[in-house]
């Protein structure tokens, strides 16, 4: 799967079909699994990874048989496709590749397709109660859309993958909307002035409920993940829960599930402590808005000087993530180890022009040894910048 067809999470633009004929190919030549569960569906910039296992974490907890697709793993394929938080039995892995292999092959299948194919067929074959399934990237034409969810959530609507989304919020905001279904609910988990007029209009067309969490949702409730973004997050899950019908959720489900999230699903790379003195925290958020939150929550720590780990995917836009970034931080600049990884030298380079001070390391591993051999305890480590910088260090 991963060296034979392309895979967007090494190679990028050049890996992405933008169509969605060989998902419902591949799911016809499978019997259509995806009709055979019902499902969740969850799309935006930031949040939808969090957002989705919270669903899960709060749906095992009341007692359902849940499947959850998510999006790139970070050390494990199957990480990807889990029920009740165990991943995908390696078993189950190879069998469906041989199985399916001169279906796959004959087809020209990318990486992603075969991975929701697979999750599809899992997730039938082993008679989910429910499927939380976040989109890989976008919404319209995302493989994952050939589900018909009971409920869709879209999270915090970003700059992210500009290059195939769209330059504009509303460019990108029409290809996330792409998930909403006609008389399914659509949950908004944040009102952004500028993009509610494009989800208005989607929704009046496929004669969709939308509700917004952030105005419509009171209730206050807390999660063990780390993050204040958190907080948006659960409006956005806790309205996906009011529309969910035909689900027994109690307020004793919904505060043991955000309790054991990491528990219950396996998540990693949000706001994940790596070690304490110094502290040392990794965190997948890639693009501006992300960033932002992340930053906010590094200003609020308590140490003598910061050192920040950092390196991009080349397709980065970084104008408006260099402004971001604290200038009395020290930096350790790095690639991570992908075919699509900037290159640490151009990094290095443009970094040094905004004003961002530090060393270039020929690695991830080598860049975080170094800030732990220069930080005193009180110091605070960061890591991040690409969900692959922090696949090479959980």
């Amino acid at each position: 799967m991963f060296h034979q067809l392309p895979m967007y999470q090494l190679k990028g633009r050049s890996a992405f079909n933008g169509k969605l004929d060989n998902s419902l190919m591949l799911a016809r030549h499978l019997g259509h699994p995806e009709k055979k569960f019902k499902s969740i569906h969850v799309a935006g910039t930031n949040g939808k990874g969090s957002s989705s296992h919270m669903l899960a974490s709060i749906l095992q907890e009341a007692g359902y048989n849940v499947g959850l697709y998510t999006s790139p793993h970070l050390k494990d394929f199957r990480e990807r496709i889990r029920i009740n938080g165990k991943p995908v039995a390696k078993k189950f892995v190879v069998d469906f590749i041989d199985e399916n292999q001169l279906f796959l092959t004959a087809h020209h299948m990318s990486f992603f397709e075969m991975s929701v194919g697979m999750a599809f067929d899992y997730f039938a074959t082993r008679k989910v109660d429910i499927a939380i399934i976040e989109v890989g990237l976008g919404g319209r034409l995302d493989s994952t859309n050939i589900i018909d969810p009971e409920v869709a959530l879209i999270t915090n609507i970003g700059y992210d993958h500009t290059d195939i989304l769209g330059n504009t919020l509303r460019e990108i905001a029409l290809e996330k909307g792409g998930i909403i279904k006609r008389n399914k609910p659509v949950v908004i988990s944040e009102t952004q002035k500028e993009i509610k007029p494009i989800f208005q209009k989607i929704a009046r067309e496929k004669q969709a409920k939308i509700i917004y969490a952030d105005t419509t949702i009171k209730e206050e409730y807390k999660t063990t993940l780390l993050g204040h973004y958190q907080a948006k997050n659960i409006k956005g899950v806790m309205a996906v829960l009011h529309e969910l019908k035909g689900y027994k959720v109690n307020k004793g489900h919904v505060v043991s599930g955000l309790k054991k999230v990491v528990e219950n699903t396996g998540l990693m790379g949000r706001w994940q402590v790596l070690g304490t003195h110094p502290k040392i925290v990794c965190d997948t958020a890639h693009n501006t808005e992300g960033l932002r939150l992340v930053l906010e929550q590094i200003n609020e720590q308590k140490f003598n000087a910061l050192h920040i780990v950092l390196g991009f995917v080349r397709e980065k836009n970084l104008e408006p993530i260099f402004p971001l970034l604290p200038k009395q931080a020290q930096y350790y600049f790095c690639m991570p180890n992908i075919q699509r990884g900037l290159e640490v030298k151009n990094l290095h380079q443009r970094a040094t022009k905004a004003g961002l001070i530090g060393e270039s390391f020929p690695s991830v591993k080598k860049a975080l040894a170094a800030a732990i051999h220069n930080a005193a305890k009180t110091d605070f480590i960061f890591v991040g910048g690409s969900t692959f910088v922090v696949a090479e260090v959980v």
